[in-house]
């Protein structure tokens, strides 16, 4: 029998079974749309994960207390162990050689108002080191200066997205003026120039979501910050006591020094604390591969639960051909005796599981095209791709040939006498 007259009799058999292998298909319809979502939707968030880190420099090194590490500043009553103080971290480019600068930060969230604007964003406190090695550039006005922070000026540098929702079209003119935060009034120096993502700005605890961009937050000196929004300093300019908790970047010589800079900031760490673990210590890469790893482990998750759904509509594939065995075994049976040879037979019904499959899998990429629409109600992102049609039809397909076999190959089996007296 030729492949022409194959299709023929499987168009056939669809036709007369249309609403029934419509259901089957259902199934593998909503399996591959999902398994294209999941990819979308991981390929949006490695590239957010790429985009949040790509202006952070390869030679910067995160330094945070590790959990469980104590949350005391050293002398205090209660403290678990000893904890290095700010004054004793900013200290380690003179004292370690493979150190050349080391910025300091924290985070929390509050109001900033101008006029009748206001808006719930990210207050960071940080210093002028932290601003180069994480690349914040201005655009209008100027970067404030540690002499800021000592001698406690209520001066704010304003991100992108913050400067257009407080003062509109009309930025460059927000210099100089007066912002609210938190109750206190604060004088614009600077509007930042657009970054996009994260640019690079690590989490420094507080509720702050991780996923924050520097666009939409507002920057002030960490000493100012530690006075007017996240609480105050411990013994010695140790950790604060309130609403932060700081974390430290600190920039190695160049990208060889990477590794032997962070020796150095362990041991450096130890013989403070005497725990160099106590900290936790990594460098930029090691974070963005971390990230990356999370989220491609959470897309193979959500693929794999994917792939379940595509398994039971399989299931549900070769149920149905079950079936068409069972209802065409006469059929079968005048095949064989005209001389149709085996291998046609299995050819016929595993052609109808991958038809089957085949069509549920071009529905659900069709389907795919409304993931955008679906998804601008909610805050995911997705970014479409052509690995993930490929992988949805893929799977669908295999499914039919896998399920699709055995039914194939028990009607292939069936002997043409048996098959003409089945009743």
């Amino acid at each position: 029998m030729r492949v022409i007259e194959l299709i023929r009799s499987v168009m056939l058999s669809v036709v007369h079974n249309k609403f029934r292998i419509f259901l089957t298909s259902l199934g593998i319809i909503i399996g591959t749309f999902t398994i294209i979502m999941v990819v979308g939707i991981g390929n949006a968030s490695e590239a957010a994960v790429a985009e949040q880190y790509k202006r952070l420099s390869v030679e910067s090194i995160t330094i945070s207390q590790a959990r469980g590490g104590g949350g005391f500043a050293r002398g205090q009553a209660g403290s678990s162990q000893k904890t290095i103080t700010k004054d004793e971290m900013l200290l380690m480019p003179e004292l370690l050689q493979n150190i050349k600068s080391v910025g300091i930060t924290t985070r929390t969230n509050s109001d900033i108002a101008y006029s009748s604007v206001s808006a719930n964003v990210g207050i960071q406190g940080i210093n002028e080191a932290y601003a180069e090695i994480t690349n914040l550039n201005i655009l209008y006005g100027d970067l404030f200066t540690d002499i800021d922070g000592t001698t406690r000026n209520r001066v704010v540098v304003i991100g992108y997205n913050l400067a257009q929702t407080l003062f509109g079209d009309s930025m460059e003119s927000a210099i100089g003026e007066t912002v609210i935060i938190k109750g206190t009034t604060f004088k614009v120096v600077g509007i930042l120039n657009r970054i996009g993502g994260n640019g690079g700005i690590s989490t420094a605890g507080g509720d702050m979501s991780a996923s924050a961009s520097a666009d939409d937050m507002a920057f002030i000196p960490y000493d100012v910050a530690l006075k007017y929004t996240t609480g105050s300093a411990g013994a010695r300019g140790g950790p604060m006591m309130g609403g932060g908790s700081a974390t430290y970047i600190a920039l190695a010589n160049d990208i060889q020094s990477v590794k032997p800079a962070i020796d150095e900031i362990k041991t450096y760490i130890g013989g403070i604390t005497g725990n160099p673990d106590s900290y936790s210590v990594v460098d930029a890469g090691s974070t963005l591969a971390s990230a990356q790893a999370t989220s491609k482990t959470m897309s193979t998750l959500l693929i794999a639960v994917a792939a379940i759904v595509l398994i039971v509509s399989g299931i549900g594939i070769m149920n149905v051909l079950m079936v068409a065995v069972k209802e065409r075994t006469r059929e079968i049976g005048i095949l064989k005796s005209i001389g149709a040879a085996r291998r046609v037979i299995l050819l016929e019904f595993l052609f109808e599981a991958i038809f089957i499959s085949l069509c549920g899998g071009i529905l659900g990429v069709m389907l795919s095209v409304l993931v955008p629409w679906i998804l601008s109600y909610t805050d995911i992102k997705y970014l479409a791709s052509v690995n993930g049609i490929v992988l949805g039809l893929g799977f669908s397909v295999a499914t039919g040939i896998f399920f699709g076999y055995y039914p194939a190959a028990k009607a292939s089996k069936l002997k043409p006498i048996d098959a003409l007296n089945y009743d």
